[in-house]
């Protein structure tokens, strides 16, 4: 069965991400030209401007694809974990090591297109737009955390600082693995969020024979 006019235009968007998801994943952003995205992807230049308008814009639509993914991961995650401490548990894990074939190139090149974004006005609103809906969402989220939080910030401005430590704790991670260990990590999200690791409770002995 021939395939139709959408089938080509998403098959061919799907080639240019994944080829361009492992070239800057290995060569890092200003490294990569166009023109080796297109070939690597067995299509033109021209196919990139049509689909994404500009190699930046081409960059965000990789970094949503993989955010995407990270995202069903820890909300499978969230659904299967039974407390909060698991839940960030989780969401550390997910952060500093995505489930996915390029691991934790992902975070790195959040870095670079920021130092990209600080430079251009252009970038820079439209970096701002997608992390501000990066908030809202882990908003939400927190706030129907709400009896497990006890922050003294609103769902929003926790959110904020929530993603900050995140990034953060990664950028130190990134330089230091043994100042920034898994338990760090977790601890510190807690931390702000006003929880922390239950204690776990002594068994009872209730049976026959007690004294």
């Amino acid at each position: 069965m021939a395939r139709t006019q959408d089938q080509r235009k998403a098959e061919t968007r799907a080639r240019l991400l994944d080829a361009a998801a492992r070239l800057f994943a290995v060569q890092g952003i200003d490294a990569v030209s166009v023109d080796a995205v297109a070939d690597a992807a067995g299509r033109t230049s021209g196919s990139i401007y049509a689909h994404f308008g500009s190699k930046d814009a081409l960059v965000t639509a990789v970094l949503d694809e993989w955010k995407d993914q990270v995202a069903a991961v820890v909300a499978a995650a969230f659904e299967a974990a039974r407390d909060l401490p698991t839940r960030l548990d989780a969401l550390w894990a997910s952060f500093v090591d995505p489930p996915d074939s390029l691991g934790e190139s992902w975070v790195l090149l959040e870095h670079e297109l920021w130092a990209r974004a600080v430079r251009d006005p252009v970038l820079r609103e439209q970096l701002a737009a997608r992390y501000a809906n990066a908030r809202a969402a882990m908003a939400v989220r927190y706030d129907d955390e709400s009896d497990d939080v006890d922050s003294p910030a609103s769902p929003l401005d926790t959110a904020t600082l929530l993603l900050a430590l995140l990034l953060g704790l990664e950028m130190q991670r990134r330089l230091d693995p043994a100042a920034v260990t898994d338990d760090v990590a977790v601890t510190g999200l807690l931390a702000l969020l006003g929880a922390r690791r239950p204690v776990e409770s002594a068994p009872t002995n209730d049976g026959e024979g007690s004294p």
